[in-house]
């Protein structure tokens, strides 16, 4: 029989990096992937680049050449670096490198789909856990990038749901209910021992100069929530229609473990 896989799931602020650990704590056999680790379905945090461009990468970065080989993979005809595993001062490295994601509207809708989809297909993992590989990064950039309305993207994730229905798979939902609250507490989590922010600025960063920021005004602390209220909306949606059977929905930073050992 093979072993469930679980995918950690949640807003921003849910608690997601801690579930894991506790999961993996629990699961002891289970192999873990963080975001920015190399992964079989998800790509966040990493340049997904053709053999030229990575040849391209190693001329224009040599003093780093093998740190960047080390942190490599090859996947078909393609090279994944992750890129942010890399601890360098090279002016730009982290910048430049992050233009060959595949998130942040780098490529068009139809490429986005197509890669998404070809990874989740080869996929046959089992006993495995994953922090946020199923909804944030891909609705990040399919609402904020990519534009693309509800319908829109409940039609991509029935397709995915497709393509997993004889997988073995939970998703665990840490749903936040107290949206501004969360983000008050994760702004001082993530700040460094002066007391300055480094999460939020980046954030709102993000958020307001993505083509759906733009468009809609959304701006500072009320735009992030107004974003993350339609996010939280829709994920729910896409777990009540469609994973609804593989689904687990706790509150966030608010379970009690032994009752979650109960449900996986």
């Amino acid at each position: 029989m093979q072993r469930t896989n679980y995918f950690i799931e949640g807003l921003q602020g849910a608690g997601k990096s801690t579930f894991v650990q506790r999961l993996s704590e629990h699961l002891t056999d289970y192999e873990v992937f963080h975001e920015g680790d190399y992964s079989p379905v998800e790509l966040a945090w990493c340049a997904y680049v053709t053999e030229e461009q990575y040849q391209g990468i190693l001329r224009q970065y040599s003093s780093i050449r093998e740190e960047i080989k080390a942190k490599t993979v090859a996947e078909g005809e393609k090279k994944i670096i992750c890129y942010t595993q890399i601890l360098t001062d090279v002016p730009a490295f982290h910048k430049n490198l992050e233009k060959f994601e595949i998130y942040n509207g780098n490529l068009n809708r139809e490429r986005f789909e197509k890669v998404v989809f070809k990874r989740f297909r080869k996929w046959d993992g089992e006993g495995q856990i994953f922090e946020c590989s199923v909804f944030q990064n891909i609705i990040e950039n399919q609402i904020l990038y990519l534009m693309m309305t509800d319908e829109e993207i409940l039609d991509f994730y029935r397709r995915l749901g497709k393509i997993l229905q004889d997988r073995p798979f939970k998703i665990v939902y840490l749903n936040v209910e107290d949206i501004p609250g969360t983000i008050g507490a994760i702004r001082k989590e993530r700040a460094d021992d002066a007391g300055n922010e480094l999460w939020f600025p980046l954030m709102l960063r993000y958020l307001e100069e993505s083509p759906c920021g733009k468009r809609y005004a959304l701006a500072g602390l009320a735009g992030l929530v107004r974003h993350l209220e339609k996010r939280r909306t829709l994920e729910r949606r896409i777990i009540n229609e469609i994973f609804r059977e593989n689904a687990i929905i706790v509150k966030a930073r608010e379970y009690v473990w032994r009752e979650i050992e109960g449900l996986l």
